[in-house]
């Protein structure tokens, strides 16, 4: 037995023991008006009057009275803007070391989203909690000693005036402990490397030196490393590389629609625990084996809102009606789809991250991502979720026995008729025109709104089917590879007209 593993293993589990958890109702309106207090002083907090909300009786509700929703661009050109500019004390006390930049999946440009001390602070705190999860799942005390491969954007800041900006990735890996950095692959000057393919080559070309025990990462792009490793070594599988490979933390996206492709990698299955990071914060992660929900950040710098995630409260470009009702986390139902609101230690302030969520288990506070805002499809009534999509596809998988890791549809018309155009990406051979039925018949069953619109306005289901790789190239192309980047599900039809052109491009 590893005697080292067996002594962390044991630390983990005593500070498990001793640790306490609050009620997530009562963490929740703790970390509220902490924030409320730290901020008071803010440019942000004297135009809303924190020190008046702080004074009521029902604290939350007042929170949501004064202050009104804000999505990215909004908080941008009224109050971040400022802060970018070298003004201290607009939203948070002080000013943020660093700005993450975040391109999302659906913007043009980059996103830059200040990210404090207090933050940075916070994601640590949460990455404890997450390492401390770790001894829910059935993982031996050797586990402990491996290494673990982050791989992400570059940890490589660049300096902007007096701010240091990058990827959260990035961020978060140039901020890790000190303790740590002795099982943090692949290591500080590759993790520098700004170029994608060529942090790939040098990771690949290392690989048999590394004892790695855990990746983590988004799972599109930690599959085309494996894939280069696995090449490069002329081997079947990464556990030729890596024996010891136990644990995979999938972050920022669902990893079921990669489940299929990911496992071929392996010659035998691993404990797949998924993560919520993104460039706002640490928001939750996996903390059982026995479901692949995870759990929300009640305690820890940021204070959640839930907004039903109905047609009636998103505006046509993703953002919310200032209309829409906001529930506290003891107020949400199981089952139901809300969008995400956050209020966070680096100064956000009912802030739509732009996801939707729902309960599996509102008592643990445990939710699964259930889509994207601007990712909702509504042309002709079809009201169409991520969620209900991916369900959809994880049902073609299993029906035409293939692997369809990534995918993007718009709403098209064709001699004055609305039809869905998908593209699958899939290295099998498919006939495209029984996808399109299956797929279609799988929705209808699925979504009610879905089955009427077809009765009606919406004409039919196109597939087109491409390898996988067009994906990563486009979204190479349209960003850049690697770190957070994620592939866009919905396009309008301006950016489904120049992905349809990219497409023929590269198979041309």
């Amino acid at each position: 037995m590893a005697i080292l593993g067996s002594i962390i293993k044991a630390a983990i589990d005593l500070r498990g023991a001793i640790v306490s958890e609050k009620s997530p109702v009562e963490a929740q309106k703790e970390v509220l008006k902490n924030h409320l207090e730290k901020a008071k002083g803010t440019a942000f907090g004297k135009y809303y009057g924190f020190d008046k909300i702080l004074e009521a009786e029902n604290i939350q509700k007042a929170f949501a009275e004064a202050v009104p929703y804000f999505d990215y661009h909004e908080m941008e050109q009224a109050w971040w803007q400022q802060t970018q500019e070298g003004l201290a004390d607009i939203t948070w006390p002080g000013s943020p070391k660093y700005f993450a930049r975040s391109s999302g999946t659906t913007g043009k440009s980059s996103k830059k989203i200040p990210v404090t001390e207090d933050m940075i602070e916070a994601i640590r705190t949460t990455g404890i909690k997450q390492v401390g999860a770790l001894t829910n799942f059935e993982i031996p005390s050797d586990f402990f000693e491996k290494e673990i491969m982050m791989l992400g954007s570059s940890t490589d800041l660049e300096e902007q005036d007096q701010f240091l900006e990058g990827e959260i990735s990035g961020i978060s890996a140039s901020n890790i402990p000190f303790w740590f950095r002795g099982y943090y692959k692949p290591g500080e000057e590759i993790a520098q490397m700004d170029d994608w393919d060529k942090k790939v080559e040098t990771i690949a070309k290392n690989a048999r030196q590394w004892d790695i025990g855990a990746l983590s990462g988004i799972p599109s792009w930690m599959e085309l490393m494996m894939k280069e490793v696995i090449a490069y070594h002329n081997a079947n599988n990464i556990h030729e590389i890596w024996p010891n490979l136990q644990v995979y933390t999938s972050g920022g996206v669902a990893f079921q629609p990669y489940e299929k492709s990911f496992n071929q990698l392996l010659a035998h299955p691993i404990t797949v625990i998924d993560t919520y990071l993104a460039s706002e914060g640490f928001l939750a992660f996996q903390n059982r084996p026995d479901t692949t929900a995870m759990k929300l950040v009640t305690d820890n710098g940021i204070y959640f809102e839930f907004v039903p995630f109905k047609p009636e409260y998103i505006n046509e470009d993703g953002s919310l009606s200032q209309k829409a009702p906001a529930l506290t986390i003891a107020e949400v139902e199981e089952n139901v789809d809300y969008v995400l609101i956050i209020s966070t230690v680096s100064g956000a302030w009912r802030y739509l991250i732009g996801d939707t969520i729902a309960f599996t288990d509102v008592q643990k506070a445990e939710i699964k991502i259930t889509g994207r805002t601007k990712f909702f499809l509504n042309v002709v009534g079809s009201q169409l979720s991520v969620n209900k999509m991916e369900v959809a596809l994880r049902e073609m998988e299993s029906k035409f026995d293939i692997k369809i890791p990534e995918f993007t549809l718009a709403a098209v018309k064709i001699n004055d008729e609305f039809y869905h155009h998908w593209y699958l990406g899939t290295e099998a051979q498919t006939n495209s025109e029984k996808i399109a039925e299956a797929l279609d018949n799988a929705l209808k069953e699925a979504n009610k709104n879905y089955a009427v619109a077809r009765s009606k306005a919406l004409k039919g289901v196109k597939v087109t089917t491409v390898n996988p790789n067009v994906f990563h190239e486009w979204n190479a192309k349209n960003k850049k590879k690697g770190g957070q980047v994620k592939m866009e599900k919905v396009m309008d039809k301006e950016k489904f007209s120049e992905w349809e052109a990219f497409v023929k491009s590269e198979i041309s």
